[in-house]
């Protein structure tokens, strides 16, 4: 008998989208495991949009679901071999072709965020951010103009915004070939200037003006904010809980992949906000 589904789930159009490339990675796996073959990847996909819209823990998963022995196993495969990444860039290229705008882009937009980790993070993996006072890890995004996540980096929180906004510039080239500028805000400095000079990108920085009080979209630069605002509508997001920051890396790709299906199959976001009862 089927299940009731979450609003997580995929429709069967936005599991249209994916289904090719799972499909044929599963097709590739030379050596399979006893759980290959026991769940379906839909079913796997659905549990991994659970889990981060909700926030819980693998084990946690309802039973209704994969274990999360087995959903964790597909996602650590995924996360090793870059499935995760691939599945995403393909549908933010669809993305932007819908827009009418080139499968890759030419501008892009840098910026950071500190969030806190749970007790169980190795203290060599997270840091203190020196000037948000925020203890844990910091997520460096670089999206196009678009709001859509060409590359994710996380570091520890003491980690500079140059030495992210470095690492973001090399993995942006890796996966975009096309870009030749990108806008920053005043916490990136000339090192990541030059770094774009070498790497043939022109590095802008914008800043806010000073005399205007209170909170100022920025131009250029919101796009940017704004994703990460969208991601923390994902609870796994909002604390990091992954020993390994490429986990949190693979989340955050996972919670994008989930807003881009969305996206090009013109499906609404779920609401925490949804009233079930009348209270009144």
């Amino acid at each position: 008998m089927a299940r009731q589904a979450y609003s997580t789930d995929l429709t069967d159009a936005q599991w249209a989208l994916i289904e090719p490339f799972l499909q044929v990675w599963k097709a590739r796996r030379a050596s399979p495991s006893g759980y290959e073959g026991r769940y379906e990847m839909r079913e796997i996909v659905n549990a991994l949009f659970y889990q981060n819209r909700t926030g819980c823990q693998w084990a946690l998963l309802p039973h209704d679901l994969p274990p999360g022995s087995a959903v964790y196993y597909y996602f650590g495969l995924w996360r090793n071999d870059g499935t995760d990444q691939a599945i995403h860039d393909l549908l933010r290229c669809q993305a932007r072709e819908r827009a009418g705008r080139t499968e890759d882009p030419t501008a892009v937009v840098l910026d950071t965020q500190s969030i806190r980790c749970a007790n169980h993070v190795p203290a060599a993996t997270t840091g203190k951010d020196a000037g948000k006072k925020v203890p844990g890890r910091k997520r460096g995004l670089a999206v196009d103009t678009l709001g859509l996540i060409i590359a994710v980096v996380v570091a520890a929180a003491s980690a500079t915004d140059n030495t992210i906004g470095i690492d973001l510039l090399d993995k942006v080239v890796e996966h975009t070939s096309t870009v030749a500028r990108v806008y920053v805000d005043a916490g990136f400095k000339d090192e990541v200037m030059i770094h774009g000079a070498v790497l043939g990108i022109t590095v802008e920085q914008v800043k806010r003006s000073d005399t205007t009080p209170g909170f100022v979209p920025i131009a250029k630069r919101w796009v940017v904010e704004r994703t990460h605002g969208t991601l923390m509508l994902h609870r796994r997001l909002v604390r990091d809980y992954e020993s390994l920051p490429a986990s949190s890396v693979s989340h955050t790709l996972w919670a994008s992949t989930a807003n881009l299906t969305r996206r090009l199959t013109g499906t609404a976001t779920p609401t925490w906000r949804t009233i079930t009862e009348d209270v009144t």
